[in-house]
C-alpha cells in the first residue's frame, strides 16, 4: 500500500516536548481528515487507553510557549490547551478511529517514527566514532598545530631545530 502522506511532512509535525517526541491532537486531526473536536471525543470516550506515557496534555505556559514559536495569536482558534500524543499514543488511535484513512495515516506514522529514529541511532553512532578519533588523534593534532605555528613564525628554521623536525 503506498504512502497517501509524504514522510516529510508528517517529520515537520512531530515536536519535542518534555523531552519526548510527540504530535499535536490539531496536526493528527488534519492528517486524520476529522474535525480536532471529534478526535479529542474519540479520545475522552476511550481515555483508558491513553495512559500518560501515550498521551498527555500541554501546560498553559508550554502552549504559549508553542503559540509564540509559530506565530499564532490568542484571537479564534482553540480555547483549550492541546493534548499531544506520543509514539504510543498515535498507535493507540488506530484502535479507536475505525476508518481506512486513520489505519494508512498511522502506518505513515508509525514509517516516519521508525524513521527517524533509525537517523538519530545512526548519528548516535557516528557521534561516538568521532569522539574515539579525537581521543586517539587530539595528541598528535596538537603537535601538528605546535608545529604550524613555529613554522609561520619568522626564525623558523631555529625553533624547528629546537623540537627536532627537519626544515628543508
Amino acid at each position: 500500500m503506498p504512502n497517501i502522506i509524504p514522510l516529510e511532512k508528517i517529520e515537520n509535525k512531530i515536536l519535542l516536548i518534555r523531552g519526548q517526541k510527540v504530535m499535536l491532537d490539531s496536526d493528527l486531526a488534519v492528517l486524520y481528515e476529522i474535525e480536532t473536536k471529534a478526535l479529542v471525543r474519540a479520545i475522552k470516550r476511550n481515555i483508558d487507553r491513553f495512559p500518560e506515557d501515550f498521551m498527555f496534555r500541554l501546560t498553559k505556559e508550554e502552549f504559549e510557549v508553542l503559540r509564540r514559536h509559530f506565530g499564532t495569536s490568542k484571537k479564534g482558534g482553540r480555547r483549550y490547551v492541546p493534548y499531544v500524543f506520543t509514539e504510543q499514543g498515535v498507535a493507540m488511535l488506530s484502535g479507536v478511529l475505525k476508518s481506512k484513512k486513520a489505519v494508512t495515516v498511522n502506518i505513515a506514522i508509525m514509517r516516519t517514527f521508525v524513521n527517524m529514529r533509525k537517523f538519530i541511532n545512526s548519528y548516535e553512532g557516528l557521534a561516538v566514532k568521532i569522539a574515539e578519533i579525537e581521543q586517539k588523534y587530539d595528541k598528535k593534532i596538537i603537535n601538528i598545530f605546535k608545529v604550524l605555528d613555529i613554522l609561520m613564525k619568522d626564525d623558523k628554521n631555529k625553533k624547528v631545530k629546537e623540537i627536532g623536525f627537519k626544515c628543508e
